[in-house]
Protein backbone atom coordinates (compact mmCIF):
# COMPACT_ATOMS: atom_id res chain seq x y z
CA UNK A 1 0.00 0.00 0.00
CA UNK A 2 1.05 3.74 -0.65
CA UNK A 3 0.71 6.88 1.34
CA UNK A 4 0.82 10.36 -0.57
CA UNK A 5 1.86 12.93 1.61
CA UNK A 6 0.78 15.96 1.07
CA UNK A 7 2.36 18.89 1.35
CA UNK A 8 1.71 23.09 1.42
CA UNK A 9 4.28 25.74 1.88
CA UNK A 10 4.58 29.23 2.24
CA UNK A 11 7.30 31.18 3.51
CA UNK A 12 8.94 27.91 5.81
CA UNK A 13 12.13 28.29 4.76
CA UNK A 14 13.34 27.87 8.17
CA UNK A 15 11.11 24.54 8.63
CA UNK A 16 10.69 23.54 5.21
CA UNK A 17 13.81 21.54 4.88
CA UNK A 18 13.60 19.91 8.17
CA UNK A 19 10.51 18.84 7.88
CA UNK A 20 10.72 17.22 4.77
CA UNK A 21 13.29 14.96 6.25
CA UNK A 22 11.17 13.86 9.32
CA UNK A 23 9.16 12.99 6.66
CA UNK A 24 11.26 10.87 4.49
CA UNK A 25 12.57 9.08 7.55
CA UNK A 26 9.41 8.59 10.01
CA UNK A 27 8.51 4.99 9.78
CA UNK A 28 5.85 3.42 7.86
CA UNK A 29 4.38 -0.27 8.32
CA UNK A 30 5.59 -2.81 6.82
CA UNK A 31 4.54 -3.46 2.99
CA UNK A 32 3.77 0.70 3.09
CA UNK A 33 5.35 3.03 1.22
CA UNK A 34 5.24 6.98 0.35
CA UNK A 35 5.11 9.72 -1.98
CA UNK A 36 5.97 13.44 -1.17
CA UNK A 37 3.86 16.20 -3.23
CA UNK A 38 5.04 19.71 -2.11
CA UNK A 39 3.01 22.82 -3.29
CA UNK A 40 4.64 25.87 -2.40
CA UNK A 41 2.18 28.37 -2.42
CA UNK A 42 4.08 31.49 -4.35
CA UNK A 43 7.05 31.52 -1.20
CA UNK A 44 8.99 34.86 -0.86
CA UNK A 45 11.20 33.82 1.67
CA UNK A 46 13.19 32.17 -0.24
CA UNK A 47 11.69 28.65 0.40
CA UNK A 48 11.45 28.26 -3.37
CA UNK A 49 14.90 28.49 -3.78
CA UNK A 50 15.33 25.51 -1.45
CA UNK A 51 12.74 23.14 -3.00
CA UNK A 52 14.13 23.67 -6.28
CA UNK A 53 17.57 21.85 -4.78
CA UNK A 54 16.19 18.98 -2.94
CA UNK A 55 16.93 15.86 -4.27
CA UNK A 56 14.51 13.09 -3.06
CA UNK A 57 13.38 10.32 -5.50
CA UNK A 58 9.60 9.69 -4.31
CA UNK A 59 8.84 13.61 -4.24
CA UNK A 60 7.90 16.06 -6.67
CA UNK A 61 7.46 19.82 -6.23
CA UNK A 62 4.57 22.03 -8.11
CA UNK A 63 5.34 25.77 -7.77
CA UNK A 64 2.06 27.96 -7.82
CA UNK A 65 2.43 31.02 -9.67
CA UNK A 66 0.54 33.47 -7.17
CA UNK A 67 -0.65 32.86 -3.33
CA UNK A 68 -3.79 31.31 -3.73
CA UNK A 69 -4.23 29.66 -0.32
CA UNK A 70 -3.61 26.65 1.09
CA UNK A 71 -6.96 24.89 0.45
CA UNK A 72 -6.28 25.34 -3.38
CA UNK A 73 -2.58 24.19 -2.39
CA UNK A 74 -4.04 21.21 -1.55
CA UNK A 75 -6.88 20.91 -4.68
CA UNK A 76 -3.61 21.20 -6.54
CA UNK A 77 -2.08 17.95 -5.30
CA UNK A 78 -5.62 15.48 -4.89
CA UNK A 79 -5.23 14.70 -8.99
CA UNK A 80 -1.28 14.31 -8.37
CA UNK A 81 -2.01 11.06 -5.52
CA UNK A 82 -1.76 7.61 -6.33
CA UNK A 83 -1.80 6.40 -3.03
CA UNK A 84 -4.38 4.59 -1.09
CA UNK A 85 -4.66 7.44 1.40
CA UNK A 86 -3.64 10.97 1.17
CA UNK A 87 -2.20 12.59 4.10
CA UNK A 88 -1.99 16.66 4.96
CA UNK A 89 1.38 17.60 6.37
CA UNK A 90 2.22 20.83 7.31
CA UNK A 91 5.25 22.25 7.15
CA UNK A 92 5.92 23.58 10.18
CA UNK A 93 6.67 21.81 13.55
CA UNK A 94 3.11 21.46 15.15
CA UNK A 95 2.49 17.97 13.98
CA UNK A 96 4.70 15.07 14.32
CA UNK A 97 5.64 12.54 11.34
CA UNK A 98 6.17 10.22 13.72
CA UNK A 99 2.61 9.58 14.05
CA UNK A 100 2.46 8.01 10.43
CA UNK A 101 2.45 4.41 11.73
CA UNK A 102 -0.72 5.25 14.15
CA UNK A 103 -2.74 6.41 10.91
CA UNK A 104 -1.25 3.43 9.23
CA UNK A 105 -2.17 0.90 11.95
CA UNK A 106 -6.05 1.96 12.40
CA UNK A 107 -6.32 2.44 8.31
CA UNK A 108 -5.03 -1.38 7.98
CA UNK A 109 -7.98 -2.73 11.08
CA UNK A 110 -11.00 -1.81 8.73
CA UNK A 111 -9.93 1.05 6.09
CA UNK A 112 -11.72 3.51 7.01
CA UNK A 113 -12.69 6.79 4.94
CA UNK A 114 -10.89 9.40 7.23
CA UNK A 115 -8.87 9.32 10.00
CA UNK A 116 -8.33 12.12 11.39
CA UNK A 117 -5.52 13.01 14.32
CA UNK A 118 -7.45 14.70 17.24
CA UNK A 119 -5.07 17.39 19.91
CA UNK A 120 -8.26 16.94 22.12
CA UNK A 121 -9.07 13.25 23.06
CA UNK A 122 -8.49 12.28 26.53
CA UNK A 123 -9.48 15.92 27.46
CA UNK A 124 -5.95 17.12 26.51
CA UNK A 125 -5.80 21.40 25.79
CA UNK A 126 -2.50 21.47 23.68
CA UNK A 127 -2.97 25.37 23.06
CA UNK A 128 -0.95 28.40 22.97
CA UNK A 129 -4.13 30.55 23.27
CA UNK A 130 -7.11 29.90 24.99
CA UNK A 131 -8.98 31.44 22.51
CA UNK A 132 -7.83 29.06 19.78
CA UNK A 133 -9.15 25.97 22.35
CA UNK A 134 -12.56 27.24 22.82
CA UNK A 135 -12.87 28.19 19.08
CA UNK A 136 -12.53 24.96 17.82
CA UNK A 137 -14.43 23.05 20.77
CA UNK A 138 -17.10 25.47 19.84
CA UNK A 139 -16.64 24.64 15.42
CA UNK A 140 -16.27 20.98 16.09
CA UNK A 141 -19.62 21.20 18.27
CA UNK A 142 -21.55 23.07 15.61
CA UNK A 143 -20.03 20.14 12.76
CA UNK A 144 -21.27 17.24 15.18
CA UNK A 145 -24.73 19.13 15.74
CA UNK A 146 -25.44 20.05 12.13
CA UNK A 147 -23.72 16.44 10.56
CA UNK A 148 -24.39 13.79 13.19
CA UNK A 149 -20.71 13.69 13.41
CA UNK A 150 -18.53 12.29 16.88
CA UNK A 151 -15.62 14.50 16.19
CA UNK A 152 -13.51 16.16 18.84
CA UNK A 153 -11.16 18.27 16.84
CA UNK A 154 -12.62 19.23 13.55
CA UNK A 155 -9.67 21.81 12.91
CA UNK A 156 -6.60 19.35 13.34
CA UNK A 157 -4.56 19.66 9.97
CA UNK A 158 -3.53 15.96 10.29
CA UNK A 159 -5.89 14.57 8.08
CA UNK A 160 -5.34 11.55 5.92
CA UNK A 161 -8.52 10.18 3.54
CA UNK A 162 -8.58 7.59 1.12
CA UNK A 163 -7.62 8.35 -2.39
CA UNK A 164 -10.57 7.51 -4.20
CA UNK A 165 -12.81 9.53 -1.86
CA UNK A 166 -10.65 12.46 -1.79
CA UNK A 167 -10.64 12.95 -5.58
CA UNK A 168 -14.48 12.65 -5.72
CA UNK A 169 -15.96 15.11 -3.23
CA UNK A 170 -16.24 18.71 -4.81
CA UNK A 171 -14.08 20.93 -2.77
CA UNK A 172 -13.50 23.83 -3.71
CA UNK A 173 -11.48 25.86 -0.33
CA UNK A 174 -9.17 28.18 -1.25
CA UNK A 175 -7.44 28.68 2.42
CA UNK A 176 -7.81 27.32 5.68
CA UNK A 177 -11.55 26.87 4.83
CA UNK A 178 -10.87 23.60 3.67
CA UNK A 179 -10.11 22.08 6.52
CA UNK A 180 -13.74 22.46 7.30
CA UNK A 181 -14.97 22.06 4.39
CA UNK A 182 -13.29 18.56 3.96
CA UNK A 183 -14.86 16.98 7.15
CA UNK A 184 -18.23 18.68 6.16
CA UNK A 185 -18.60 17.07 2.79
CA UNK A 186 -17.38 13.11 4.11
CA UNK A 187 -20.08 13.41 6.59
CA UNK A 188 -22.61 14.83 4.17
CA UNK A 189 -21.60 12.19 1.77
CA UNK A 190 -22.60 9.40 4.27
CA UNK A 191 -18.78 8.53 5.29
CA UNK A 192 -17.71 8.08 8.67
CA UNK A 193 -14.20 10.01 10.11
CA UNK A 194 -12.40 8.40 13.12
CA UNK A 195 -9.95 9.79 15.22
CA UNK A 196 -6.77 8.76 16.62
CA UNK A 197 -4.83 10.98 19.47
CA UNK A 198 -1.59 13.05 18.03
CA UNK A 199 1.44 14.61 19.48
CA UNK A 200 0.79 18.35 18.70
CA UNK A 201 3.30 21.23 19.79
CA UNK A 202 1.65 24.34 18.76
CA UNK A 203 3.40 27.65 18.21
CA UNK A 204 2.41 31.25 18.38
CA UNK A 205 2.31 33.80 15.97
CA UNK A 206 5.58 35.15 16.50
CA UNK A 207 6.99 31.83 15.80
CA UNK A 208 4.77 31.51 12.29
CA UNK A 209 1.39 30.59 13.20
CA UNK A 210 -0.78 31.86 10.37
CA UNK A 211 -4.54 31.47 11.50
CA UNK A 212 -6.29 34.40 13.17
CA UNK A 213 -10.16 35.58 14.26
CA UNK A 214 -11.14 36.27 10.34
CA UNK A 215 -10.52 32.48 9.61
CA UNK A 216 -12.69 30.63 12.86
CA UNK A 217 -15.52 33.25 10.92
CA UNK A 218 -14.85 31.62 7.33
CA UNK A 219 -14.82 28.61 8.67
CA UNK A 220 -18.50 28.86 10.62
CA UNK A 221 -19.18 30.17 7.32
CA UNK A 222 -18.67 27.18 5.52
CA UNK A 223 -19.97 24.82 7.97
CA UNK A 224 -23.28 26.46 7.89
CA UNK A 225 -23.26 26.70 3.93
CA UNK A 226 -22.03 22.84 3.69
CA UNK A 227 -25.12 21.68 5.29
CA UNK A 228 -27.47 22.81 3.04
CA UNK A 229 -25.79 22.25 -0.29
CA UNK A 230 -27.27 19.81 -2.61
CA UNK A 231 -25.12 16.36 -2.68
CA UNK A 232 -24.80 17.25 -6.76
CA UNK A 233 -22.24 19.97 -5.00
CA UNK A 234 -20.77 17.76 -1.96
CA UNK A 235 -19.35 14.74 -4.61
CA UNK A 236 -19.16 13.40 -7.71
CA UNK A 237 -21.54 10.50 -8.73
CA UNK A 238 -18.97 7.62 -8.76
CA UNK A 239 -20.24 6.95 -13.17
CA UNK A 240 -18.58 10.00 -13.29
CA UNK A 241 -15.24 9.35 -12.08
Amino acid sequence: MKLSIITCVYNEKDSILPVLERVHQAPLRPGWEREVIVVDNASTDGTQELLRNISYDDTQVVFQQSNMGKGTSIRTAIPLCTGDYAFVQDADFEYDPNDYPLFLERAELDRPAAIFGSRTLGGRAIYKYAANYWGVRFLTGITNLLYGGHLTDVATASKMVRTDILKRLKLIGSSFDLDFELPDKLLRAGYEIVEIPIHYTPRTIEEGKKIRPKDGLDALRVILRDRFLPMSKVIHTRSAG
